[in-house]
């Protein structure tokens, strides 16, 4: 059985880098850049004032205040500025381009306007309130660096920097294989022993939240000729394989077995955390495979610990794995020591409490948490206030 640390690492490692493609700029959000966008032009691309006011030149202020000059001319967003007259002042508005040989802008709050002249108390700095050309980039610097996956914020600077297309990592493609004679859709007419498939909606968005395009698979029921055969179509056109259930060693888990006969080759089917210790890794030509556990806590965790890495990766994102924070335990955190424990919480400021029921089979404990607690495998707990690290899920 492998330590999460190393099984995590050669599941990045093995990640093949997908080709790329160009988007609009409106389908840009979430998706991970393919080269370094570039600043074409100085951006802001002309001097601009940030406030409404008045333009100056400085050298208008002589001798003792207060100062009186006429306004002339009015300078506004879209438009050309006249030359500042010497010894005057320009009316002009946030965002209009600042008249030649002025160097400061005086926010009309700070001014008195009477008639054709305006009033000021003091003088102004020197480039007070101007946005210099080049302030944010210079022509040719780095706009957003590649491997960046794309939030909104940065679609706003691709735009700034006049870009209508991006070019992208192409999206992964995700087959979503449930297993189970016992699964239904949720909604549909029970039967006795019957459960709705929790694992399949929910594995679907985390796998869109990672930036792939989900595909959810026919459930297939517990015979090996049933699983080779859903195997060898789920495995056609798409670049990573999910299968949920059927990894462990039960009479009813064929889905490795049906792997070994479909010519699949796994790195490994075994890891030493908790949840999730039932987890297979390979791959079969050029699609990769991931092998979860059926149950919805094991099987939601353990993707969004290494499935969704994966697919970051995949796609050339620079920090594919989720960063982790430090937090004090509310109460004491007790495991056998063995396996790297990842434990549902709530955070509250930096306070971290513990979801009572951690039973792998329990998808609403998951629901209500926002992090991973993580206690490592030699450990056998901690005490209450003791620092302890986590993943936000909202980051995973």
């Amino acid at each position: 059985m492998l330590p999460f640390a190393d099984a995590l690492q050669r599941i990045i490692d093995a990640a093949p880098l997908l080709a790329s493609e160009r988007v609009e700029l409106g389908l840009g959000v979430g998706r991970v850049l393919a080269e370094d966008l570039m600043a074409r032009a100085p951006l802001p691309g002309f001097d601009y004032s940030a406030m409404d006011g008045y333009a100056v030149a400085r050298s208008a202020f002589t001798g003792a205040g207060p100062w009186s000059l006429p306004v002339r001319g009015e300078s506004r967003a879209g438009a050309l500025a006249a030359p500042l007259l010497p010894g005057s002042a320009c009316r002009i508005f946030t965002g209009a381009p600042i008249p030649e040989t002025a160097d400061a802008v005086v926010m009309q709050e700070d001014v008195t306007r009477e008639g054709d002249h305006a009033g000021f108390a003091v003088p102004p700095a020197l480039g007070a309130h101007i946005r210099r050309r080049g302030e944010d980039l210079l022509e040719g610097a780095v706009a957003l660096s590649k491997g960046t996956r794309l939030n909104p914020f940065q679609i706003g600077l691709a735009a700034a920097v006049d870009r209508s297309e991006l070019l992208v990592a192409r999206r992964p493609r995700v087959t979503i294989l449930c297993t189970g004679e016992e699964l239904r859709s949720a909604g549909s007419a029970p039967s006795p022993g019957s459960i709705p498939d929790s694992n399949g909606p929910s594995l679907a968005a985390l796998v869109a939240a990672a930036g792939a395009i989900p595909v959810l698979a026919p459930r297939i029921g517990d015979t090996l000729e049933a699983t080779e055969a859903a195997l060898r179509a789920a495995l056609r056109g798409c670049d990573l394989l999910l299968t949920v259930g059927g990894v462990s060693v039960g009479e009813h888990d064929l889905v490795r077995a049906a792997l070994a006969r479909v010519g699949a080759e796994l790195d490994f089917w075994k890891l030493l955390i908790r949840p999730g210790k039932p987890l297979a890794f390979g791959r079969h030509g050029e699609t990769l495979i991931l092998g979860l556990p059926g149950n919805p806590a094991s099987a939601q965790i353990t993707f969004a610990l290494f499935g969704m890495p994966l697919l970051r990766a995949m796609q050339g994102d620079r920090t594919p794995i989720p960063p982790r924070g430090r937090a004090r335990l509310h109460s004491a955190l007790r495991q056998k020591p063995g396996r790297t424990g990842f434990y549902r919480a709530r955070l509250q400021g930096d306070m971290a409490i513990t979801a009572t029921n951690q039973a792998s089979g329990s998808p609403a404990s998951l629901a209500h948490a926002d992090a991973l607690l993580i206690l490592p495998a030699d450990s056998e707990g901690l005490e209450a206030g003791d620092s302890i690290d986590f993943i936000r899920l909202a980051e995973l």
